[in-house]
């Protein structure tokens, strides 16, 4: 795809690795930013993320599928920062960053010669994105944080899973894919003030930060009267109907919002009376009677088959939808008309989910092996072609993966 895009010009230097960082800077990249990924000796720990694994033929570096769908559209280069020479390279190549993202343990850009008052110095400019899992200070600050550990820690499990049974963790690495999404949204709040101040500054972002807003409803609920919530399977705190069934050929959600939609469904259900019983005639009565109420629908949605249903109900302007398995969402065919699978030169991936009309986002190029581009962001960066030879004798910087 060519074109315009919306960051064109924008240089991001990606030290990130794993996932939040490496995404954030995906979108970046798909909207036209240079984005530089800087991969330590030993390669992003993600590549050996699987299987399933790409690119496992004779004479292809093996990738897992998960490196391959957080870092397309991206240059890299193989730099060893635990060197000083490595860290005189990334000094160099900061000159003309404007992003800079890591997500390294606390302290680490410190012990190398990059404390935050030492970048705001040299570079300032600079907008530097920084994610950890519980922040640099505080009673936490610096301890190390996974997604699931933040699930745990941030409150999220506690109301994840079936009604009276254990906290679940959420299926997906739902803190991690926020947290990016948000430093995304930090990074281009960062850049719009820069342009008016011309400086740059810090956009922290922290798992924890991240976990705990996502927390709506329960929050509002628990600051307003003290209420604790439980697991409730995927049943609504505040609104019902609003759960999945079982429908006679499989799991079916139904979202009824207000007394409008409940009452077509009873309608469509062939039970309209319900909608007159005081025990339902209101969403707060629903939702303090949901026991009695999923006892009076859950008979009846089984009785049809999910498609059926679902077309009936969407045709009264109620949400409902089959629970799909992720083999039917990435077919499904509104998927496909979004553009949500991006599918060239054998790179299949999720397309971007940032949606521009005129200066669209784009997958433009499959993720690069380690070090595909060492020689020529070091050449672009001042450097001769003796050096690089030097550097890379020297284990420096790489051209290849690990072991080349």
């Amino acid at each position: 795809m060519s074109g315009p895009s919306a960051l064109s010009g924008l240089r991001v230097l990606d030290l990130s690795r794993v996932l939040a960082g490496p995404y954030c800077t995906q979108i970046l990249a798909d909207h036209g930013a240079e984005v530089i990924k800087v991969e330590p000796p030993g390669g992003d720990e993600t590549r050996d993320w699987g299987p399933p694994f790409t690119g496992e033929g004779e004479g292809e570096a093996r990738t897992s599928a998960y490196f391959q769908n957080l870092n397309r559209n991206k240059r890299n280069i193989v730099l060893d920062l635990a060197t000083d020479e490595g860290r005189e390279v990334l000094g160099t190549l900061l000159r003309d960053t404007d992003v800079l993202v890591e997500n390294f343990k606390a302290g680490t850009l410190a012990r190398w010669g990059y404390p935050d008052g030492e970048l705001r110095a040299r570079f300032p400019a600079l907008v530097h994105c920084r994610v950890t899992g519980f922040g640099t200070d505080g009673p936490m600050g610096g301890q190390p944080g996974y997604d699931a550990v933040l699930q745990a820690y941030g409150g999220l499990m506690s109301v994840n899973g079936e009604a009276g049974g254990d906290p679940l963790r959420v299926g997906v690495p739902v803190v991690d894919l926020v947290t990016g999404i948000l430093a995304f949204s930090g990074v281009l709040l960062a850049l719009h003030e820069r342009n008016a101040s011309g400086l740059g500054q810090l956009v922290d972002c922290t798992l924890l930060d991240t976990v705990v807003s996502l927390l709506h409803p329960h929050s509002a609920s628990y600051l307003a009267d003290g209420r604790v919530a439980r697991p409730a399977g995927s049943a609504h705190p505040t609104i019902a109907p609003y759960d999945s069934f079982e429908a006679a050929d499989g799991p079916l959600f139904i979202g009824v919002g207000n007394d409008r939609q409940f009452a077509a469904f009873t309608r469509v259900l062939e039970v309209p009376s319900l909608a007159g019983e005081p025990r339902f005639a209101t969403n707060p009565d629903r939702v303090r009677h949901q026991e009695a109420l999923r006892a009076e629908l859950a008979p009846r949605v089984a009785g049809w088959k999910r498609a059926d249903l679902t077309a009936r109900l969407v045709a009264e302007g109620i949400p409902a939808s089959p629970v799909h398995d992720v083999s039917e969402v990435l077919t499904a065919p509104q998927v496909r008309h979004r553009g949500l699978v991006v599918e060239q030169d054998g790179y299949r991936g999720l397309g971007t989910p940032v949606a521009l009309t005129r200066t669209p986002g784009a997958a433009r190029s499959a993720p690069r092996p380690a070090g595909a581009d060492t020689r020529a962001v070091l050449a672009a960066a001042g450097y001769d072609d003796g050096w690089i030879e030097g550097a890379l004798a020297s284990g420096v910087v790489r051209e290849g993966p690990p072991g080349t």
